[in-house]
């Protein structure tokens, strides 16, 4: 079956190393037949949520920037894949404004297959739990929805320190999967 694949880069770091581990997925992806979107945060403009609440009534975000589209995207997604560099044990704040402003329409991206990428300094899988337990909060909110994978980066600090690594073939493989 062919599917419908968004990967969600929100490393501000163009070619870094989470975000050559989203191309890999995107790669993997597109070999077995699915349609793959990989959507870099860096190049947009999304404004943080301001709790106005109108969204709770309309469906509708008040703000108008990029995430009216990446919305769409999301809502026509088979699978969602959110990838982070984790700072200070956390996502980065550009992939956390994104699971804010979900808020609109969060429950038309119920039912999706989620897949984490995340790439730490810190060599320590456990290190990253915190953020993995943040996603998996995001998706406690979305009926349906289930995790697929897990690729954990670690020991990425500087640009490129990904490459080489198992990391880089696991999320060709998970992209393969999806």
């Amino acid at each position: 079956m062919n599917k419908k694949v968004m990967v969600i880069s929100s490393t501000p770091r163009s070619g870094g190393n989470s975000d050559v581990l989203c191309d890999r997925f995107v790669e993997g992806a597109r070999e077995a037949g699915n349609t793959a979107e990989k959507i870099r945060l860096a190049d947009l403009s999304i404004k943080y949520c301001t709790g106005c609440g109108a969204c709770n009534r309309t469906h509708r975000c008040t703000q108008k920037d990029d995430m009216e589209g990446i919305l769409e995207t999301m809502v026509a997604a088979d699978v969602i894949v959110l990838a982070t560099p984790v700072y200070f044990y956390t996502m980065c704040a550009q992939l956390k404004t994104v699971i804010d402003r979900t808020a609109a329409r969060y429950t038309e991206v119920a039912g999706k297959e989620f897949y984490f990428i995340l790439t730490a300094a810190d060599s320590r899988k456990a290190s990253l739990e915190r953020t993995v337990e943040a996603f998996r909060g995001f998706l406690d909110c979305l009926d349906g929805s289930c995790e697929k994978g897990i690729v954990y980066g670690t020991g990425a600090w500087g640009i490129g320190d990904i490459q080489g690594s198992r990391a880089m073939n696991q999320a060709y493989e998970m992209g393969k999967q999806a």
